[in-house]
Protein backbone atom coordinates (compact mmCIF):
# COMPACT_ATOMS: atom_id res chain seq x y z
CA UNK A 1 0.00 0.00 0.00
CA UNK A 2 1.47 3.24 -1.16
CA UNK A 3 1.82 5.91 2.03
CA UNK A 4 -0.94 8.27 1.86
CA UNK A 5 0.54 11.95 2.04
CA UNK A 6 -0.49 13.04 5.74
CA UNK A 7 -1.34 16.60 7.43
CA UNK A 8 1.36 17.64 9.90
CA UNK A 9 -0.24 19.90 12.87
CA UNK A 10 2.34 21.34 15.72
CA UNK A 11 0.40 21.16 18.57
CA UNK A 12 2.12 21.76 22.23
CA UNK A 13 5.69 21.96 20.30
CA UNK A 14 5.18 18.36 18.95
CA UNK A 15 4.65 17.19 15.59
CA UNK A 16 1.48 15.03 15.12
CA UNK A 17 1.24 13.49 11.37
CA UNK A 18 -3.20 13.16 11.24
CA UNK A 19 -3.59 10.32 9.12
CA UNK A 20 -6.35 9.95 6.66
CA UNK A 21 -6.98 6.45 8.23
CA UNK A 22 -7.92 8.19 11.81
CA UNK A 23 -5.13 7.98 13.77
CA UNK A 24 -2.25 10.28 14.85
CA UNK A 25 1.56 8.89 14.53
CA UNK A 26 4.05 11.03 16.94
CA UNK A 27 7.11 10.70 15.03
CA UNK A 28 8.87 11.61 18.51
CA UNK A 29 8.08 8.88 20.26
CA UNK A 30 7.57 6.78 17.25
CA UNK A 31 3.61 5.90 18.48
CA UNK A 32 0.34 5.28 16.69
CA UNK A 33 -2.95 6.56 18.37
CA UNK A 34 -6.28 5.12 17.88
CA UNK A 35 -9.20 6.09 18.82
CA UNK A 36 -13.05 3.92 19.47
CA UNK A 37 -11.79 1.21 17.16
CA UNK A 38 -15.23 -0.80 18.33
CA UNK A 39 -14.33 -4.02 17.21
CA UNK A 40 -17.54 -6.56 17.34
CA UNK A 41 -19.68 -3.94 17.01
CA UNK A 42 -21.42 -5.16 13.81
CA UNK A 43 -21.84 -8.47 15.29
CA UNK A 44 -23.96 -7.24 18.14
CA UNK A 45 -25.60 -4.97 16.07
CA UNK A 46 -26.68 -8.10 13.83
CA UNK A 47 -27.71 -10.36 16.54
CA UNK A 48 -30.06 -7.34 17.94
CA UNK A 49 -31.52 -7.83 14.46
CA UNK A 50 -30.21 -4.39 13.24
CA UNK A 51 -28.89 -4.51 9.82
CA UNK A 52 -25.18 -3.93 9.77
CA UNK A 53 -22.88 -4.09 6.88
CA UNK A 54 -20.73 -7.57 6.72
CA UNK A 55 -16.93 -7.07 6.33
CA UNK A 56 -16.21 -3.84 8.16
CA UNK A 57 -14.63 -5.55 11.25
CA UNK A 58 -12.41 -7.11 8.63
CA UNK A 59 -11.56 -4.08 7.19
CA UNK A 60 -11.05 -2.44 10.61
CA UNK A 61 -8.80 -4.74 11.36
CA UNK A 62 -6.75 -4.69 7.73
CA UNK A 63 -6.39 -1.08 7.95
CA UNK A 64 -4.81 -1.33 11.36
CA UNK A 65 -1.92 -3.98 9.32
CA UNK A 66 -1.54 -1.57 6.64
CA UNK A 67 -0.88 1.32 8.94
CA UNK A 68 1.97 -0.73 11.42
CA UNK A 69 3.61 -1.74 8.23
CA UNK A 70 3.39 1.96 6.69
CA UNK A 71 4.54 3.52 9.46
CA UNK A 72 6.06 0.49 11.62
CA UNK A 73 5.76 1.96 15.36
CA UNK A 74 7.19 1.00 18.24
CA UNK A 75 4.05 1.85 20.34
CA UNK A 76 0.49 1.24 19.42
CA UNK A 77 -1.97 2.76 21.55
CA UNK A 78 -5.75 2.41 21.77
CA UNK A 79 -7.27 4.69 23.24
CA UNK A 80 -10.48 3.45 24.72
CA UNK A 81 -13.59 1.17 23.23
CA UNK A 82 -10.71 -1.41 21.26
CA UNK A 83 -13.91 -3.82 21.63
CA UNK A 84 -17.37 -2.56 21.74
CA UNK A 85 -18.41 -5.65 24.87
CA UNK A 86 -17.59 -8.66 25.91
CA UNK A 87 -16.27 -11.19 24.17
CA UNK A 88 -16.78 -11.79 20.35
CA UNK A 89 -14.65 -13.53 17.41
CA UNK A 90 -13.20 -10.64 16.19
CA UNK A 91 -10.52 -10.95 19.44
CA UNK A 92 -9.42 -13.81 17.66
CA UNK A 93 -8.40 -11.76 14.70
CA UNK A 94 -7.14 -8.83 16.82
CA UNK A 95 -4.64 -11.48 18.87
CA UNK A 96 -3.25 -12.86 15.66
CA UNK A 97 -2.24 -9.23 14.92
CA UNK A 98 -0.59 -8.32 17.98
CA UNK A 99 1.47 -12.03 17.99
CA UNK A 100 2.30 -11.16 14.50
CA UNK A 101 3.75 -7.43 15.35
CA UNK A 102 5.22 -8.92 18.64
CA UNK A 103 7.72 -6.09 18.38
CA UNK A 104 5.34 -3.17 18.83
CA UNK A 105 4.42 -2.23 21.91
CA UNK A 106 0.28 -2.18 22.16
CA UNK A 107 -1.21 -0.81 25.17
CA UNK A 108 -5.12 -0.04 26.25
CA UNK A 109 -6.69 2.84 27.60
CA UNK A 110 -9.56 1.61 28.45
CA UNK A 111 -13.18 3.10 27.53
CA UNK A 112 -16.36 2.60 28.89
CA UNK A 113 -16.95 -0.52 26.42
CA UNK A 114 -13.74 -2.31 27.72
CA UNK A 115 -15.59 -4.90 29.95
CA UNK A 116 -13.85 -8.21 29.25
CA UNK A 117 -11.35 -9.94 31.47
CA UNK A 118 -8.37 -9.17 32.09
CA UNK A 119 -7.24 -12.40 31.01
CA UNK A 120 -8.85 -11.45 27.10
CA UNK A 121 -6.71 -8.44 27.65
CA UNK A 122 -3.29 -10.78 28.62
CA UNK A 123 -4.04 -13.25 25.64
CA UNK A 124 -3.20 -10.00 22.95
CA UNK A 125 -0.55 -8.94 24.62
CA UNK A 126 -2.03 -5.58 25.40
CA UNK A 127 -1.43 -3.22 28.48
CA UNK A 128 -4.19 -1.72 29.91
CA UNK A 129 -4.21 1.52 31.45
CA UNK A 130 -6.80 4.37 33.12
CA UNK A 131 -4.62 7.00 31.34
CA UNK A 132 -0.99 7.18 29.85
CA UNK A 133 1.01 9.94 29.97
CA UNK A 134 3.74 10.85 27.00
CA UNK A 135 5.50 14.28 28.11
CA UNK A 136 2.90 17.04 28.26
CA UNK A 137 0.31 14.19 27.07
CA UNK A 138 -2.44 13.25 29.09
CA UNK A 139 -4.29 10.57 27.37
CA UNK A 140 -7.43 9.51 28.15
CA UNK A 141 -10.90 7.54 26.66
CA UNK A 142 -13.18 10.28 27.48
CA UNK A 143 -12.07 13.95 27.59
CA UNK A 144 -10.73 15.06 30.68
CA UNK A 145 -12.97 17.99 32.75
CA UNK A 146 -9.73 19.81 34.06
CA UNK A 147 -6.70 19.68 32.68
CA UNK A 148 -3.82 20.44 34.98
CA UNK A 149 -2.03 23.60 34.12
CA UNK A 150 1.14 22.92 31.07
CA UNK A 151 -0.86 19.22 29.94
CA UNK A 152 -2.73 18.91 27.18
CA UNK A 153 -5.55 16.15 26.89
CA UNK A 154 -5.61 13.98 23.72
CA UNK A 155 -9.01 11.74 24.17
CA UNK A 156 -11.92 9.91 21.96
CA UNK A 157 -15.10 8.63 23.08
CA UNK A 158 -16.94 11.41 21.79
CA UNK A 159 -16.52 10.51 17.56
CA UNK A 160 -16.22 13.96 16.33
CA UNK A 161 -17.83 14.99 13.23
CA UNK A 162 -18.53 18.16 11.69
CA UNK A 163 -21.61 19.39 9.02
CA UNK A 164 -20.53 20.78 5.90
CA UNK A 165 -23.14 22.81 3.60
CA UNK A 166 -23.15 22.63 -0.34
CA UNK A 167 -25.31 24.52 -2.59
CA UNK A 168 -29.34 24.10 -2.06
CA UNK A 169 -30.04 22.70 1.22
CA UNK A 170 -27.44 19.79 0.87
CA UNK A 171 -25.21 18.33 3.57
CA UNK A 172 -22.56 16.09 4.30
CA UNK A 173 -21.39 15.53 8.20
CA UNK A 174 -17.57 14.00 7.97
CA UNK A 175 -15.55 13.22 11.41
CA UNK A 176 -12.63 15.09 11.82
CA UNK A 177 -9.94 16.15 14.64
CA UNK A 178 -10.98 18.24 16.78
CA UNK A 179 -8.03 20.37 18.85
CA UNK A 180 -9.68 23.13 21.38
CA UNK A 181 -7.25 25.37 23.87
CA UNK A 182 -6.31 22.08 26.51
CA UNK A 183 -7.60 19.24 24.85
CA UNK A 184 -8.09 17.30 21.35
CA UNK A 185 -10.66 14.46 20.29
CA UNK A 186 -9.67 11.48 17.76
CA UNK A 187 -12.05 10.79 15.37
CA UNK A 188 -13.62 7.54 15.70
CA UNK A 189 -10.81 4.99 13.74
CA UNK A 190 -13.86 1.88 13.30
CA UNK A 191 -16.73 2.40 10.79
CA UNK A 192 -20.10 2.55 11.13
CA UNK A 193 -19.62 4.42 14.47
CA UNK A 194 -21.68 7.28 13.35
CA UNK A 195 -20.57 11.14 14.61
CA UNK A 196 -21.50 13.55 17.01
CA UNK A 197 -21.02 17.43 15.41
CA UNK A 198 -18.62 19.61 17.15
CA UNK A 199 -19.21 22.90 18.20
CA UNK A 200 -16.28 24.74 16.67
CA UNK A 201 -14.60 28.25 17.78
CA UNK A 202 -12.39 30.34 16.08
CA UNK A 203 -10.03 29.33 18.59
CA UNK A 204 -10.41 25.51 17.93
CA UNK A 205 -8.25 23.47 14.92
CA UNK A 206 -10.10 21.28 13.11
CA UNK A 207 -9.09 19.02 10.30
CA UNK A 208 -11.48 17.09 8.48
CA UNK A 209 -11.01 13.52 7.07
CA UNK A 210 -12.81 13.11 3.08
CA UNK A 211 -11.64 9.97 1.79
CA UNK A 212 -7.75 10.27 1.59
CA UNK A 213 -7.52 13.19 2.68
CA UNK A 214 -6.87 15.30 6.04
CA UNK A 215 -8.23 18.73 5.47
CA UNK A 216 -8.08 21.97 7.81
CA UNK A 217 -11.37 23.85 8.29
CA UNK A 218 -11.10 27.05 7.50
CA UNK A 219 -13.74 29.16 10.12
CA UNK A 220 -15.69 32.03 8.91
Amino acid sequence: MEVVKVREFRLQDTDLWLLPQKAVFLPAHSALLIADLHLGKINHFRRSGIPAPLGVNNKNLEVLVEMINNWKPQLVIFMGDLFHSHYNEELEGFKQITHHFASVNFKLVRGNHDIMSDLQYDRCNLKVYSELHLDQFILTHEPMETVPQGKYNLAGHIHPGVRLHGRGRQSLTLPCFFFGNDKGILPAFGAFTGYVRMAVKKSDAVFIVTGQKVIEMHHA
